[in-house]
């Protein structure tokens, strides 16, 4: 996988983005490391915004770890990281796909020595995710019924875990009516994952752009404001990579179409 400088995520709209979430935002509060993986790990992912190689770095230590020792912590963090690759270091279509099989790859293998782990769940979740928005609609919809699986299943391990019940926003949120979109369920989900972590600026975002799609401007003008001023954002490198520009960008939108209350928003 050859590196490349970080990019901001945009959704890809191939055909399947219209029957499934974007789910790019929904890994924010994962931890950064594992105590398996050894403090190596954790400090270069606590820190991948100030040199996105520390990704590939961490990747090889953990690939290294799981081969001597594949204990279900350090393959669910090689799903995590092959997750942030296809995100931040590949460059091609070719090697985003490659990395979200991967990604998936280890998740299938942390879920097979550890199925209760709700986190290998959730990764094998947004690993396919990312795989069924870049490979079509005909090719995604195995994909899309094993993403609203693994989301039930998140969430039937673990009812408090907030990637999970952003996840379950998301598709509530994103999925027509036939496939169980409801706004207003997306909304109370969105929520409660904000009470259990407020500082968690990936599911604000993600409410932030649900208030935009049902014309709810203040809301969704105060969410936004929110993840932009976010002061212990609980991802540090997403939000300075990815979730505050966007969150500028989608800001300065609102204010082009009248949109905002109050002064013009801070300038990105």
């Amino acid at each position: 996988m050859t590196p490349t400088a970080p990019r901001e995520w945009r959704p890809t709209r191939a055909p399947a983005a219209l029957v499934f979430p974007l789910l790019a935002a929904l890994v924010a509060s994962m931890p950064a490391g594992t105590a398996v993986a050894g403090p190596d790990v954790q400090a270069l992912l606590a820190a991948w915004h100030q040199d996105p190689a520390r990704i590939d770095r961490a990747r090889i230590l953990l690939e290294t770890a799981a081969a001597a020792n594949a204990v279900p912590e350090t393959l669910v963090e090689l799903s995590h990281v092959w997750f942030l690759t296809g995100e931040f270091r590949a460059r091609s279509d070719a090697e985003r796909v490659t990395a979200y099989e991967r990604g998936s790859e280890w998740a299938r293998r942390g879920i097979s020595v550890a199925p209760r782990s709700e986190r290998a769940h959730f990764l094998l979740a947004i690993n396919s995710g990312r795989l069924a928005q870049m490979k079509g609609v005909m090719r995604a919809l195995p994909l899309v019924t094993k993403i609203r699986e693994e989301s039930a299943t998140v969430l039937r391990l673990n009812p408090a875990y907030v990637d999970g019940l952003i996840l379950a926003a998301g598709l509530a949120a994103e999925m027509p009516a036939f496939m169980g979109g409801d706004h207003a369920k997306a909304e109370v989900l969105f929520k409660r994952a904000l009470e259990l972590d407020p500082h968690q600026s990936g599911g604000r975002l993600e409410l932030a752009r649900l208030y935009i799609a049902t014309k709810r401007w203040h809301d969704a003008q105060r969410e936004l404001q929110g993840v932009v001023g976010e002061p212990a954002p609980t991802d540090l490198p997403r939000w300075t990579v990815s979730e505050r520009p966007r969150a500028q960008s989608l800001l300065a939108a609102l204010h082009e179409r009248g949109r905002t209350f109050g002064g013009a928003p801070q300038a990105p």
